[in-house]
């Protein structure tokens, strides 16, 4: 589980070199003729306002980007990322559905409030490449729901993660609370972070490259009846990116896709 996810770009210096070269890198969206590259907290709208993309290195200033085509999918292009793996992660270049802090795709179907999802209200597709070796990071949607239909900041209700996979000694922020529940056919650990808002994760017991049509109502359904999720509560946006620990260079989402009953 990461902190707040809006971070205002800024430049940052690298020193290079035993004569101490300045050299500015500028955290801005530059694009090459068939791909855009995002550093820092950049994004950008992709397959005509349907998603965004953004890079959202929050917690390190270790050179990283990734690469887009502009269409539902990006690549982590170059990550020095390192970070100690009992602390939260350097960022978490993500693709999303919604609204995220404020910043909303267009015509997405959200806001849902959670007593109207029924069984195929949201699915969604996630195909992605997942290098191994000494990368730490994980898979992981992030799902987020406020008190009320809108917010221009941080979700005032709860976030649900959903871990597809993990490279290297990392778990759930909070404390385990269930293991290998049977949800919407597949097998997880549940795992609770009581803080600011909850923070509700399922990791998937056999990891995973990708999910097909995966319905959100099962596992929103299993978060309200633990108490985690009020029906009251809206959902307001899907996200899925990969939180990088060390490394990542590799790391990529193929396609992605969120469908909304009666939405675009």
């Amino acid at each position: 589980m990461t902190p707040r996810r809006h971070a205002l770009a800024l430049a940052a210096a690298l020193l290079l070199g035993t004569g101490g070269i300045l050299a500015v890198i500028l955290l801005a969206a530059c694009s090459g003729a068939a791909t855009t590259t995002l550093c820092g907290s950049q994004t950008l709208s992709v397959s005509g306002g349907a998603y965004t993309i953004m890079n959202n290195e929050w917690g390190s200033s270790a050179p990283e980007c990734i690469a887009t085509d502009g269409d539902a999918d990006f690549t982590v292009a170059n990550s020095s990322i390192s970070k100690a793996t009992n602390g939260g992660p350097g960022g978490y270049p993500f693709i999303y559905k919604g609204c995220h802090w404020g910043a909303c795709t267009s015509n997405s179907g959200f806001p849902i409030q959670v007593s109207d999802i029924r069984v195929g209200t949201v699915t969604t597709s996630w195909s992605t490449t997942q290098p191994g070796g000494s990368n730490i990071y994980n898979v992981a949607y992030d799902i987020w729901f406020n008190q009320t239909p809108t917010t221009s900041g941080q979700p005032k209700g709860g976030e649900l993660m959903i871990w597809l996979n993990h490279s290297g000694p990392l778990r759930p922020a909070g404390v385990q609370v269930a293991s290998n529940v049977s949800i919407g056919g597949h097998s997880y650990h549940v795992w609770l972070r009581q803080w600011r808002w909850n923070t509700i994760s399922y990791t998937m017991t056999t990891g995973t490259t990708s999910v097909s049509h995966l319905d959100l109502q099962p596992l929103v359904a299993d978060a309200v009846s633990r108490g985690y999720i009020q029906n009251s509560w809206y959902l307001i946006g899907v996200e899925a990116g990969f939180e990088l620990w060390h490394g990542g260079t590799g790391l990529a989402t193929n396609s992605f896709s969120v469908n909304v009953a009666g939405g675009s």
